[in-house]
């Protein structure tokens, strides 16, 4: 079974060492490093490359500021916001720089650790509580269909990136980048990038 690396950074010690310790008693999952701010968040991301950074909102240097540059040190971790904000306006932020998830502080060890399966799987994960509010206020809902990966596509596509460029940028085939884009643009409704692009910075 290979283990899934983790690293923890929330500013209150007695929290991310109870998440730490938790954590670590799940066979495959592995603690490789913990910090308390957005620049140990980057530390973390270049030093360990971690398959899942859990990162909270509120830490010193913001953790929403911190997103785009762990992914760009460490392009395959996933960053997981672990927070006790429930404001929607901070879930959407997170998610626009490209966070693969969002989960309110509260959850048990093992809720906790699905969440953390789920974004390693590929896919996207938002608490429930979370998710109702996006649905209550109508914002981004068609993104609780798409992946992780898709995510990563629309949000360069939203920047104006071309399907070579947005390859080039993720590692991946340009031909798998478009096979990303039709499926994008069923699952929004959409009839181009240009309006797929609109209606992911828009919402509905």
């Amino acid at each position: 079974m290979t283990a899934i690396t983790i690293a923890i950074v929330d500013d209150h010690p007695l929290f991310r060492e109870g998440v730490s310790r938790s954590l670590s008693e799940i066979d495959d999952f592995v603690v490789v490093g913990e910090g308390a701010s957005a620049d140990d968040a980057t530390t973390l991301a270049a030093y360990h490359r971690p398959d899942v950074l859990l990162l909270d909102v509120s830490v010193p240097g913001g953790g929403i500021n911190a997103i785009s540059e762990i992914l760009a040190l460490s392009p395959q971790t996933r960053v997981l916001m672990l927070t006790a904000s429930e404001e929607v306006e901070s879930l959407v932020a997170a998610l626009r720089r490209r966070a693969a998830g969002y989960v309110v502080k509260g959850v048990g060890a093992r809720e906790l650790a699905e969440a953390i399966r789920t974004v390693v799987g590929g896919s996207w994960f938002v608490s429930p509580s979370m998710r109702a509010k996006m649905v209550e206020k109508s914002l981004f809902v068609e993104r609780a269909s798409l992946t992780h990966r898709e995510l990563e596509v629309i949000e360069l596509v939203a920047e104006g990136l071309s399907n070579k460029h947005i390859a080039r940028h993720l590692a991946l085939q340009e031909k798998t980048i478009k096979h990303h884009m039709t499926v994008i643009l069923s699952k929004l409704g959409a009839t181009n990038r240009t309006e797929a692009a609109i209606r992911w910075r828009q919402g509905t």
